[in-house]
């Protein structure tokens, strides 16, 4: 694998790639027979991953279908779309990441990346983890990540960006292509649902956010130290994708590849249960939710 695993970063802060602080995300895919193991596994951990789940041509196309929509000059010459590498430098005049009139606004709004969502597979795992009926969350998100810019998803939990609804919601990350660790996956912290917001009081303490309080800490470091748990972690391909609860403590490290990390976002909620209001309109960069 390219890259120094022996120390990664997110938000560009280092963490040691140590057998205390990161440990391999298992595959529930061999549980998909079995739906009440699978949502055992689901409720006990507080996520799955289902490796190849979803048909990777399918995944790789839709990354095309985005890439494809910059000006000229984000990708490598030579590179194709599906491809992703990076060229080095944004093009000039290019908006901030998923505001009005950048590529990300409008493909989320577009047919194709709405029947991706809503394809049956996605719908029918979510009703199998949720015990019951389910319904989409309009509220779908596109991610997209490049080298150079020491951005990454901090430390934090869904439930605190979606707590004015029922918690009988989950979220589906996909990496709309591959996504190996120096890529910019997602990590999630081992057992954390099981943890009282309380327990990361310390972590809060050291932020670059100060003025939110929803993300726990950009240092994921200082984050496993204080509840004493590890990060973990996987090469994520295209058509795997991870399912959490709300109330799982994840974020993702920096992308130090050439190839770009693009990844969507989507959440299911039980058929019946309130939905925070803020998740019911489309998704924008600048929607403060």
């Amino acid at each position: 694998m390219p890259g120094d695993r022996r120390a990664v970063s997110s938000n560009g802060v280092p963490i040691p790639f140590t057998d205390d602080l990161f440990a391999p995300l298992p595959d529930s895919g061999a549980l998909l027979g079995d739906p009440e193991a699978l949502r055992r596994r689901f409720h006990d951990d507080g996520l799955v991953l289902l490796r190849g789940f979803l048909d990777r041509e399918t995944v790789l196309s839709l990354r095309g279908a985005y890439l494809s929509a910059f000006p000229e000059g984000l990708l490598k010459p030579g590179s194709t779309p599906e491809e992703g590498v990076f060229s080095g430098r944004p093009p000039e005049g290019l908006p901030s990441h998923g505001v009005k009139d950048h590529p990300a606004y409008d493909f989320v709004r577009t047919e194709r990346f709405t029947s991706f969502a809503r394809q049956p597979a996605l719908t029918e795992l979510a009703a199998t983890l949720l015990g019951g009926p389910v319904r989409i969350l309009p509220r779908g998100i596109l991610r997209h990540f490049y080298a150079g810019s020491l951005r990454a998803s901090r430390a934090h939990t869904d439930h605190a960006y979606m707590s004015q609804g029922s918690d009988r919601v989950l979220t589906m990350w996909i990496p709309v292509g591959d996504c190996p660790m120096e890529t910019g996956g997602l990590v999630y912290l081992e057992g954390s649902h099981r943890e009282s917001p309380e327990r990361f009081d310390a972590a809060r303490l050291t932020t670059d956010r100060a003025h939110d309080s929803r993300p726990i800490s950009h240092d994921l470091q200082l984050t496993a130290r204080v509840v004493g748990r590890r990060w973990l972690w996987s090469d994520y391909e295209a058509g795997d994708l991870t399912v959490h609860s709300p109330h799982v403590v994840h974020a993702s490290l920096d992308t130090v590849t050439d190839v770009m990390r693009v990844s969507a976002d989507v959440r299911f909620i039980r058929a019946e249960d309130r939905v925070d209001p803020r998740w019911m309109r489309e998704w924008a960069g600048d929607d403060g939710a």
